[in-house]
């Protein structure tokens, strides 16, 4: 067998593997704690009604990104396979989307009130977005390493 078949081989049986426990567990808490909050903030925001708008801004927005999170869930649970690249891409992309509301949020906070706490929600969605965005590169790298090798699979053929 020659290397290039060799290495389409090990692409196709990749492709063909199923989700691991570790990950089912995962995808399962992840979609459980996104849907617990949707719910509960979603239930605070129908039964509040004299809000502000910039909080039913707030909630309207955390709605999405936990509806968001539950609905990638579902689909790796649904799917039962590992992500791919182009699916970790994707999540990266929504998770550096989400981190930075979350510290534009925190910068919003800190320039209204100054306070403590907003001090702290700001440093935490800071170090959310870096977190984030070492994510999001990780997984642009991989799935560009991946592109160059399907291009020189394609190429030896």
């Amino acid at each position: 067998m020659t290397p290039q078949m060799k290495s389409l081989h090990d692409i196709r049986e990749r492709a063909g593997a199923v989700l691991s426990l570790k990950a089912r567990v995962g995808y399962v808490a992840l979609l459980l704690v996104s849907v617990a909050m949707t719910v509960i903030i979603a239930s605070l925001w129908l039964t509040e009604s004299a809000l502000p708008p910039h909080t039913h801004l707030a909630f309207g927005a955390m709605c999405v990104i936990g509806a968001s999170w539950s609905l990638l869930s579902l689909w790796a649970l649904r799917a039962r396979r590992p992500l791919f690249a182009r699916d970790r891409l994707i999540a990266g992309r929504l998770a550096v989307t989400f981190t930075s509301v979350f510290a534009a949020a925190g910068v919003a906070a800190v320039t209204i009130s100054g306070s403590a706490a907003s001090y702290v929600v700001l440093t935490t969605g800071v170090v959310m977005l870096v977190v984030a965005i070492r994510v999001l590169v990780t997984a642009a790298r991989l799935h560009a390493q991946l592109q160059a090798r399907r291009v020189a699979l394609e190429g030896a053929r």
